[in-house]
């Protein structure tokens, strides 16, 4: 009897360890593979096919839904992924407006989550709700740094600004602000225009009447080709400069000549062939540009692609952490990632080097960016 009965423990014990090993991870994405910022979603939507199918002996399984560039539509999408879907992650959203409007609902449900959109709002600071809250893309205060030191190295003086009505374009003036001033640059002109507006006439003139140096367009994808186009139509011959926001094939395909010799902050990915092989991040961004050209072709891959991969990176290195505190599809499993995601250390990723904190859920630095100039159609380092 004594042996039925170990046996019957042991057949149990069994089954439960393989129950355990069999838990599915489930990682929830929302991304705007529609509407105005598509041309961002679309390669990160593309991306999400490129990552892992098992982690730590688990099979993970990637739910996907498009939030069409809207607000409501990614807080709606967070809320079905998390009490429908019982996701373990969030990766998302695109934008800046969509992945603002989500933090309180990944706080209330305590699920992590890792966004692909620019603001430092999105991670800073980090309180209560911001804790479940990490990003990717580099903050707009690097990059604006970026700009104006190239702006006052190459003698502008005097700086028009048109960015966004949105919480991007209102985020980028504050940080640029902040910077010009302390490189000497006088902003003479700070304009805003929507997304979806298809003439920015009004604007545009305001500014060449403020007659700057250089102007600072501070949009992404393919509508902060607009403002560009509308300045080269009525004549401005100064200095453009566009944000990392537009670093992508279909903002070259829409602005044309009209983009030529533009200047703008980037991620090493974007150039990652033409990186000195002493840059600290150029295999890493290699990487990434060779598993997705594989996929979608050659000269297919965009830096908007590379801030979903990193999410990957991050969520992958994360992951064997948590499995060794909890099972997947539980509370306690939600908030080891949370604390893993927390702990990573000099992960080499897309754009950057990624190095976590308590106080810190970006963790780039310097090595997350290089500078770039739109020549003949395409992308040139500028060291």
């Amino acid at each position: 009897m004594r042996s039925i009965t170990r046996l019957a423990l042991a057949a149990g014990a069994a089954l439960l360890t393989a129950t355990a090993a069999q838990a599915d991870i489930t990682v929830g994405v929302t991304v705007s593979a529609t509407g105005p910022a598509a041309s961002l979603g679309i390669p990160e939507k593309n991306t999400i096919a490129l990552m892992p199918t098992t982690i730590g002996g688990h099979k993970v399984n990637y739910i996907v839904l498009d939030d069409a560039s809207d607000t409501t539509r990614a807080v709606s999408n967070t809320r079905k992924l998390i009490t429908e879907d019982k996701v373990d992650i969030v990766l998302g959203s695109t934008v800046t407006p969509n992945s603002l409007a989500m933090i309180d609902v990944v706080a209330e449900a305590q699920v992590p989550m890792i966004s692909m959109a620019a603001s430092a709002r999105i991670v800073e600071p980090v309180d209560a709700k911001k804790r479940w809250v990490f990003k990717t893309p580099q903050n707009d205060i690097m990059m604006a740094l970026a700009i104006a030191t190239h702006m006052a190295a190459n003698g502008v003086k005097t700086v028009g600004f048109i960015g966004f009505a949105d919480a991007y374009g209102e985020g980028w003036y504050q940080e640029f602000a902040k910077i010009a001033a302390l490189k000497g640059l006088q902003i003479t002109a700070n304009e805003r225009y929507a997304r979806t507006d298809t003439a920015v006439t009004g604007q545009v003139l305001k500014i060449i009447g403020a007659k700057p140096d250089a102007v600072l367009v501070a949009g992404s994808g393919t509508p902060a080709a607009l403002p560009q186009k509308t300045l080269k139509e009525r004549g401005y011959a100064g200095r453009y400069y566009q944000t990392h926001g537009v670093a992508n094939n279909d903002f070259l395909r829409i602005g044309g000549a009209d983009v030529e010799g533009t200047f703008l902050p980037a991620g090493p990915v974007l150039v990652a062939d033409q990186l000195p092989a002493s840059n600290p991040v150029k295999k890493s961004a290699q990487a990434y540009v060779a598993a997705y050209e594989k996929m979608y072709g050659k000269g297919s891959v965009s830096t908007f692609g590379a801030h979903a991969w990193d999410a990957g990176l991050l969520m992958t290195a994360a992951i064997p952490a948590a499995l060794k505190k909890a099972q997947p599809g539980t509370p306690a499993f939600r908030a080891a990632l949370r604390d893993a995601l927390e702990q990573v250390r000099d992960l080499p990723g897309a754009h950057g080097i990624f190095t976590m904190s308590p106080t810190d859920h970006l963790g780039l630095d310097q090595r997350a960016y290089v500078m770039v100039r739109i020549d003949k159609g395409g992308w040139k380092y500028v060291p």
